[in-house]
């Protein structure tokens, strides 16, 4: 499995796609980072054309168990974010 690319390999690739610098590159990458988290926070969601679907999910309240002691604790709600990917990123990385 390949490593991940780090955010600064991101800034570069991006900024070589997009024509420009690395700085103005940085500030679209941190818009679009704030926005999508400020739209899930609020409970929403966001589509990234081409990429997929982020959206948080509230689980309910459950009983989950410490696997140390096997002591069964209550564990209250909470909120996850999830990611469905697209059908399109799906066919790219599988055909």
């Amino acid at each position: 499995m390949a490593k991940p690319m780090t955010k600064t390999q991101l800034v570069a690739a991006l900024a070589e796609e997009m024509g420009t610098d690395k700085k103005a590159a940085s500030s679209a990458l941190d818009a679009i980072t704030g926005l999508i988290t400020k739209e899930v926070s609020a409970g929403g969601a966001v589509t990234l054309p081409g990429v997929g679907k982020i959206y948080c999910r509230e689980r309910p309240e459950r009983m989950v168990r410490n696997p140390a002691t096997g002591e069964q604790i209550k564990k209250d709600a909470d909120k996850v974010v999830k990611m469905t990917i697209a059908k399109a990123l799906k066919d790219s990385v599988n055909g």
